[in-house]
């Protein structure tokens, strides 16, 4: 009977030995443990995982990756790697794709076509090289037209999630995944949906690689790196966008872009020189020279524009326009004639800028904000005439019926109108930016179309909006003296008197409130009480309550 027991175990050994394929031993050299933690280095979680090209590209389970703040991977000779960057992930497969720091990596060869139903596979963990689980595919789904999902009949251990599995070529079909409880057959997502995730410019903006603290990878492709740096420039701490612009530099060493966005970073952070630096460099790699001198001629321009101190000696104005006008000779762009202009403004030479506009008129960059540019122009000249003249055709840019995009110019065109004493088409300007911006617009603009009401002489109107100012803003005390100024001036002596007692309440040391409060009196024939209010306004200080005072106490 022992003898019969030790033949049949010694079988079963053979059987086993000649049922594991002959790619186990090497396989496993590029199977690992991937381990992650947390902001405080603690073990946050682990999986199995697998390398699939020679530069350290990976892929594993992305549940591990959630809240972490770094990640190694442990291979088979139990050495320890950094895992660099995160380089895809998706987590409706719970599967990512990342670099780790390594010189070089063994990948395993993925299968360049779907298994079939009742293909032998095997699932592969390099902890338990004698004991490789084998089973067949039970089913495989497509999805996303030409992936494939399996359901594998072998029931594992969470042990084996992210572990590849294998087909008998020692190729990679899938990638393991959670089994349902209970469940006695396990699943794998296609390892070609998992190579080929990739980053994109918006990556930076994906709520699942930004649930991890790991650094998301650079797209390949300049045009998305650079969509990355352009919306990192907003949503990323100046510290971690600094890091982004050195890797996009050190990943397109020959990329003007790079060296103009570290450019911009330095001049921000009120370091000239190195922006300067920077800015040769760009000059140096540049394909498009013309894209560096404007740039250029920017960052010195809003350098000077909005941060004049601490001053840089080799950034003034003059070399803004020596920047802007080399890049205009290089490539005749009317945006580099346009930046011409905001310099000379900038310098006050009013006849330059005034000659550049009119040939922009004629360029593709003609628009309502041209003119309104050109009207600032006028403006400062104290050429009312020519800026309401320019206002016009920006307004003129717009067809009827009148979007919002209309009202700033409306609004400017009616300031400067009142300037010269138009005020009816003032009003008539202000009447249509209300009718555009009813819901935004506040305390002031009703005072302001006040002022242009009274001097068209439109006292009912001024009489409204006073006082939608003041319902606007109760607490200033400037609407109750107009207010109650001009019901004294068309007869509505109760409603001043109530105007100014209304004052007096909320400003007692005020001298506005008595003096319209007494003046409305005497003009009902209260003089007595009226002559007290002035008298109360003279007190203090109120210098024409005295004259008041000797009109109505003859």
């Amino acid at each position: 009977m022992k003898r019969i027991l030790f033949i049949f175990s010694t079988l079963f050994i053979c059987v086993l030995c000649a049922a594991q394929p002959s790619w186990v031993k090497k396989a496993s050299k590029s199977v690992f443990t991937l381990k992650t933690f947390d902001s405080n280095g603690s073990l946050l979680g682990n999986s199995t995982g697998f390398f699939i090209g020679e530069q350290g590209e990976a892929v594993s389970s992305f549940a591990p990756f959630r809240n972490a703040y770094r990640a190694v991977v442990i291979d088979a000779a139990d050495k320890e790697y950094e895992v660099g960057c995160m380089l895809g992930a998706n987590d409706i497969y719970d599967v990512a794709k990342f670099r780790v720091n390594i010189k070089k990596s063994q990948p395993l060869a993925l299968a360049s076509s779907s298994a079939v139903e009742g293909t032998s596979v095997w699932v592969l963990n390099y902890r338990d090289l004698k004991q490789v689980p084998q089973g067949q595919v039970q089913r495989a789904e497509t999805f996303k037209e030409s992936y494939a999902y399996y359901t594998v009949g072998l029931e594992l251990s969470d042990h084996y999630i992210g572990a590849p599995l294998m087909n008998e070529n020692g190729e990679v079909l899938g990638l393991m995944q959670p089994s349902a409880v209970g469940s006695k057959a396990s699943f794998a997502v296609s390892a070609l949906f998992v190579r080929d995730l990739r980053t994109t410019g918006l990556s930076i903006n994906d709520p699942v690689l930004r649930s991890t603290a790991i650094r998301i990878a650079l797209p390949d492709e300049v045009d998305q790196a650079l969509l990355t740096l352009f919306v990192a420039s907003s949503v990323k701490d100046s510290s971690a966008y600094a890091t982004l612009i050195n890797d996009f530099i050190a990943k397109f060493p020959t990329e003007q872009d790079g060296y103009i966005y570290r450019a911009q970073l330095a001049s921000a952070n009120k370091d000239y020189a190195a922006s300067d630096r920077d800015m040769e460099e760009a000059l140096h790699v540049a394909k498009r020279p013309d894209e560096v001198h404007m740039s250029w001629s920017r960052m010195i321009y809003q350098k000077l524009l909005y941060v004049p101190e601490p001053g840089y000696g080799p950034w003034t104005l003059d070399r803004a326009l020596q920047e802007a006008r080399e890049a205009y000779r290089l490539n005749a762009q009317p945006g580099y004639l346009q930046q011409q202009a905001y310099v000379l403004f900038s310098q006050g030479k009013y006849s330059e800028t005034d000659a550049i506009y009119e040939q922009l008129f004629n360029s593709s960059l003609r628009s309502a904000e041209l003119f309104y540019e050109a009207s600032r122009c006028k403006e400062a000249q104290g050429d009312t005439l020519a800026q309401i003249a320019l206002l016009d055709s920006a307004v003129a840019q717009f067809s009827r019926p009148y979007l919002k995009e209309v009202s700033g110019y409306l609004l400017a065109r009616a300031q400067a109108y009142m300037n010269v004493g138009k005020n009816r088409p003032a009003v008539i300007d202000l009447n249509e930016y209300e009718d555009l911006m009813k819901t935004q617009v506040n305390d002031q603009f009703y005072y302001l179309r006040y002022q242009a009401e009274m001097g068209s002489r439109l006292f009912q109107q001024a009489l409204n909006d006073i006082a939608h100012a003041i319902e606007m803003n109760p607490q200033e005390e400037l609407y109750y003296s107009e207010k109650a100024s001009l019901e004294v001036r068309v007869g509505l002596y109760d409603e001043a008197i109530a105007t100014a007692t209304q004052s007096i309440g909320l400003w007692p040391q005020n001298s506005d409130g008595y003096l319209f409060l007494g003046l409305a009196q005497c003009l009902k024939g209260l003089k007595a009480d009226g002559i007290r209010n002035l008298e109360k306004a003279k007190d203090l200080g109120d210098p024409q309550a005295q004259n008041l005072i000797d009109k109505y106490s003859k």
